[in-house]
């Protein structure tokens, strides 16, 4: 069963927390608002959660997770040779919306996916999200969509994609589906802007002084995108934040503008399209999620007021079991 816990006020989040942690150290994923749309999440050192996670998505190991972590401190234990542009990035514009490609520490017991050795990190301006970060520690995060639907902007459209296929549901209210987080690859002499956001060429420009800024094909950036920057970015506001991060730094600098479009090659579905299709419910009242495989029903119409599939009945801390140790960082 899945619980639901309601985190827009600080009164009841110490429980939520504690569930949402919990459920993370055992592989399992959880559902959580960060400063742009909702996110799914695992524990990035635990195989079968990254996997339950892209399961989760619809997706494959050729687009691995970013990675949230709660402060910039954690980077050196996560990624090496660190760029000193980069910490200037980190200085001036976490918490927020950069994602930052680095090199990942080899000696680290992870696999994201096929990320050619490097990871993507972001530490989210958003408080509930720092609050899971500071006590799961960092988590492999993708936004919480199938791949090629919209983004989830409430926990209820989080739970019609995913069901009882999370654990823990956390409900932070709605997000304000800001621009997707700009990303730079790091894993360079110099900075390479993989895909505009919320953080500008020329914001960028005042940190990093005398220090180009390229693009994918090596050129400096310019102040007006390309075609297909401006259509990546479009894809990116209505299907996707983080996931692409690392799988960006795969590729060749000179192919890197195969942006995270790719996900949405097929029409994303509508949020009203997704209220309509079949949900897993629980049978009669219920706190939480069915999380039998057979417990399936259309939802009924209802567009924007339809009810999600689980009740808003949170779980009591002292029913949780006990927290297991895990890396943080």
């Amino acid at each position: 069963m899945s619980p639901v816990f309601d985190v827009s006020t600080s009164g009841d989040r110490a429980a939520a927390i504690e569930a949402a942690t919990v459920a993370i150290g055992e592989g399992k994923l959880v559902v959580l608002p960060t400063d742009t749309v909702y996110g799914v999440g695992a524990d990035p050192f635990n195989p079968d959660g990254v996997a339950g996670l892209l399961a989760a998505k619809g997706r494959g190991r050729e687009k691995p997770p970013a990675v949230l972590v709660p402060s910039a401190e954690t980077v050196d234990g996560l990624a090496m040779n660190v760029p000193s542009y980069a910490r200037r990035l980190m200085e001036r514009f976490w918490p927020g919306g950069l994602t930052l490609i680095f090199r990942a520490q080899p000696s680290l017991m992870w696999d994201l996916g096929d990320t050619n050795g490097t990871v993507g990190l972001r530490v989210p301006d958003d408080e509930i999200a720092l609050e899971l970060l500071r006590s799961s520690g960092p988590m492999a995060v993708s936004s919480a969509n199938r791949t090629g639907e919209e983004t989830a902007r409430t926990v209820t459209e989080a739970g019609f994609a995913f069901g009882p296929s999370v654990e823990v549901y956390l409900d932070g209210g709605e997000r304000s589906g800001a621009l997707a987080s700009t990303i730079i690859d790091c894993t360079k002499a110099d900075p390479v802007l993989l895909r505009r956001g919320g953080i500008t060429p020329e914001q960028l420009r005042e940190v990093l002084g005398p220090i180009d800024l390229l693009d994918s094909t090596g050129a400096p950036v310019s102040e007006t995108p390309r075609a297909d920057e401006e259509a990546a970015a479009e894809a990116d506001a209505s299907t996707g934040d983080e996931s692409d991060a690392t799988h960006a730094a795969q590729s060749p600098t000179d192919s890197r503008d195969e942006s995270a479009a790719d996900e949405s090659a097929a029409a994303p579905a509508t949020r009203a399209e997704r209220r309509t299709r079949a949900v897993p419910v629980t049978p009669g009242a219920g706190a939480d999620v069915d999380r039998s495989s057979d417990a399936t029903q259309a939802m009924p119409a209802g567009g924007v007021g339809a009810e999600p599939p689980f009740e808003r009945e949170p779980v009591r801390s002292a029913e949780l079991p006990g927290r297991p140790g895990r890396p943080t960082d």
